[in-house]
C-alpha cells in the first residue's frame, strides 16, 4: 500500500538512517540538501519531490518503496489466512496449534 502520510515516511527515513549509522547532516550533504531540509523530511513536515526521494534513497542504499509503501495489506491477509486455517481445525488441533504458537513466541523472547 502506498503511503501518503509524510510523518510515516519521515519515521521510516529516521529508522533507516539510524540503522545505517548516519547523522542527518551526513545524509543531507550526500543528497545535496541542507541539514534543516532533511530534518524537516524526517519530521514529516514537508513534502519531497521525487528527485529528492531518489537522491536520499541512493544515499541510504534503499529503494523508494522501502519508505513509500507499507505491507499492511500483506500482514492482514496472512492473519486472515492463519485464522481461517485455525478455525477449520478440530478443537483439539486448535488447542495444540495455540500451544505450539505460545512456545514458539516464548522462544523469541530469549
Amino acid at each position: 500500500m502506498l503511503l501518503f502520510d509524510f510523518r510515516a515516511i519521515g519515521n521510516k527515513l529516521f529508522a533507516i538512517r539510524k540503522r545505517a549509522g548516519l547523522t542527518q547532516l551526513e545524509v543531507a550533504e550526500a543528497a545535496g540538501l541542507s541539514d534543516r531540509t532533511y530534518a524537516d523530511f524526517e519530521r514529516g513536515t514537508v513534502n519531497m519531490r521525487i528527485e529528492t526521494i531518489l537522491r536520499i534513497c541512493r544515499v541510504l542504499h534503499i529503494t523508494p518503496d522501502e519508505i513509500l509503501t507499507t505491507d499492511e495489506e500483506d500482514t492482514s491477509s496472512r492473519e486472515a489466512e492463519i485464522l481461517a486455517r485455525l478455525h477449520a481445525c478440530s478443537p483439539k488441533n486448535q488447542e495444540t496449534a495455540l500451544r505450539l504458537l505460545h512456545v514458539y513466541l516464548q522462544s523469541l523472547d530469549k
